[in-house]
């Protein structure tokens, strides 16, 4: 098994999603990743881009880098931003017997994070937030 490493960083920014959304799909199809992973990985991927980009740099511009490592077996994308400290982890799963108008809103999407991902981490370290997910195939 032939594990590749791939960077990219790019500005945490809602208009560079495509281009790192894209940069991330170049590399499943490269490491032969099957389509119902891949599109998993990229609903996944899309989440957790668009909270950096909203949420990790409120006073300004700033930067993502996006490390991927692959494998015919798996991918494990990690995402590094030095925004503000935030673990998208800690908060509880929202209670999806509600209906939409009962439940609170946001969660929604890491909690659908979590259950496309096989392992998902977050440390903060080096003034860095880092989080780790993980997809088998």
């Amino acid at each position: 098994m032939e594990q590749k490493h791939y960077e990219l960083e790019i500005a945490a920014d809602i208009e560079k999603l495509g281009d790192a959304a894209a940069f991330v799909e170049n590399i499943l199809e490269e490491n032969d990743c099957p389509l119902k992973a891949q599109t998993q990985i990229d609903v996944a991927f899309e989440e957790i881009f668009v909270n950096i980009a909203h949420y990790a740099y409120p006073d300004g511009e700033g930067k993502a880098k996006i490390a991927v490592d692959a494998c015919p077996e798996f991918a494990e994308i990690t995402f590094i931003d030095s925004g503000i400290p935030y673990d998208p982890l800690a908060k509880a799963d929202p209670d999806i017997t509600l209906s939409a108008e009962e439940r609170q809103i946001g969660g929604l999407g890491i909690f659908m994070t979590k259950k496309l991902m096989d392992e998902i981490h977050y440390k903060y370290e080096d003034n860095c937030n880092i989080l780790t997910m993980k997809k088998f195939f």
